[in-house]
């Protein structure tokens, strides 16, 4: 009978090893991250015409504007020097953002980092833009004289 109860403790010990390591490991990967601020680099191809990339930033900060309110903060623009970054800037500006570019502010007023992605998927481009608190995402078809919305609007809200 002894030998049972021995059996059985040993095998009680082997479980708890293994919800600790569990334990442990569920612990550590909490302590990742992306970067310092957790967005990912702005990207978006060079081939995307001028008039295209236009008619998309200005829909996306449009939409960016509903979400944070218009022209209320100082926006940090990752920007790749693409066609996109700069007809983005200029829609910020055109909604009343003061845009940076190179991340450092005067300390006076919010700031918002933003970055974005665009990518070419089956004959449209994906677009996404990214900031602390929340995410848009669209699809577009492109043609040389601009850009229509493919998708409906997708919004994700953090924290």
């Amino acid at each position: 009978m002894l030998d049972l109860l021995r059996h059985n403790q040993n095998r009680l010990g082997n479980i708890r090893c293994f919800a600790r390591a569990g334990a442990l490991a569920i612990l550590l990967s909490g302590c990742q991250s992306m970067d310092t601020d957790g967005l990912a680099s702005s990207a978006a191809p060079p081939e995307i015409s001028g008039p295209a990339a236009g008619a998309i930033a200005g829909d996306m900060i449009s939409r960016l504007a509903e979400q944070i309110g218009q022209g209320k903060a100082t926006v940090a623009l990752k920007q790749d020097g693409s066609p996109f970054g700069q007809a983005l800037e200029a829609a910020l500006k055109g909604w009343g953002y003061a845009v940076v570019t190179d991340q450092k502010t005067d300390g006076g007023g919010s700031v918002v980092p933003l970055a974005y992605v665009i990518v070419p998927y089956e004959g449209q481009v994906l677009a996404r833009l990214s900031t602390s608190s929340v995410e848009l995402g669209r699809a577009y078809t492109v043609t040389t004289s601009g850009a229509t919305p493919a998708s409906a609007l997708s919004l994700m809200r953090r924290g």
